[in-house]
């Protein structure tokens, strides 16, 4: 068995996600403790209690999916899962890096955290919003964004094939979406996000995260690490600052990851954190290939227990 760790990204948040694995691990209490201290903050609280509204924004949401994705993973540790490749969605590429030892806990906790806020606060003033377009070829849903005449919207996240995820002002990207229902979409959803993600308009944002990522120590990768920015590994001569500060302001090729992987014999997938989004562009990739691959995904007990039963 051939197994390769995803992590999501933003969209897949709703308060509560995984206190029931929070309250029954020890070793996910400890997880979450060890952000806590490093940042100063209480996670949980933030995760457990807060309004949804206030877990959607952006600040928020990424340090509570991404310590909910760490605590998961110690858990797996602990039971002696061992994975050959990581892979995360935006987001969720901070999770890979960890699991792979590239980032400390510390670090990733602290650099999610700026990350977050970052995004959040130099966005430019403005309505922005994301919207996954279902069914249409990537070349389709970038003419939907084209023949928008009025307003800034772009295609930035390829997932999969048969969804493209558009990003840009609110009033441009509702515009994009009738475009794609016009040329065929099967559905367009509006996401939950807050700013226009992936795109030149966090140019600020992209800068001042370079001078934060500067700052890490990158460490050896225990195991490979698939790109956001092209779908192939991290090299050992990769400047990793350089590369995650591009990768806010540039397209993710999740699908092509994806592919990368399968290519690697990767023959079980395993989602590690809320949502089972991945788990479908997982799905649909390999249908697209004719392959056959186990795909499980882990966000409460439930999911949790059965996917250890099952790797047993």
């Amino acid at each position: 068995m051939k197994i390769a760790y995803i992590f999501p990204g933003q969209g897949t948040q709703v308060v509560g996600m995984g206190k029931d694995i929070y309250e029954k691990y020890e070793e996910a209490r400890n997880v979450y403790n060890i952000i806590d201290n490093t940042l100063d903050e209480n996670i949980e609280k933030l995760t457990y209690e807060e309004s949804q509204e206030e877990l959607n924004k952006t600040e928020n949401t990424q340090i509570a999916i991404y310590a909910m994705s760490m605590a998961i993973l110690e858990i797996l540790k602990n039971n002696g899962i061992k994975p050959v490749v990581a892979a995360g969605l935006s987001l969720g590429e901070y999770s890979a890096l960890t699991a792979a030892g590239a980032i400390s806990l510390e670090d990733g906790a602290k650099i999610v955290r700026t990350r977050g806020k970052l995004m959040q606060n130099l966005a430019p003033k403005g309505d922005w919003a994301m919207a996954a377009i279902i069914g249409l070829e990537d070349n389709k849903v970038e003419e939907a964004c084209m023949k928008v005449t009025n307003g800034f919207v772009k295609a930035v996240n390829y997932n999969c094939p048969g969804q493209v995820v558009v990003s840009g002002e609110k009033e441009a990207v509702a515009q994009a979406m009738e475009n794609a229902k016009e040329l065929g979409a099967k559905r367009v959803i509006e996401l939950k996000t807050s700013g226009p993600f992936h795109t030149e308009k966090l140019q600020e944002a992209s800068t001042e995260l370079k001078k934060e990522l500067e700052k890490i120590d990158f460490k050896d990768f225990t195991m490979p690490v698939i790109k956001n920015l092209n779908g192939e590994e991290y090299g050992k001569e990769d400047n990793m600052a350089d590369i995650l500060a591009k990768h806010v302001v540039n397209p993710v090729k999740f699908g092509k990851s994806i592919e990368k992987m399968i290519e690697m014999g990767i023959d079980t997938f395993i989602e590690i954190g809320p949502g089972k989004t991945l788990s479908g562009f997982v799905k649909k990739v390999c249908k697209k290939l004719e392959k056959e691959v186990n795909v499980f995904n882990i966000e409460n007990i439930e999911t949790l227990e059965n996917t250890l039963q099952a790797l047993k």
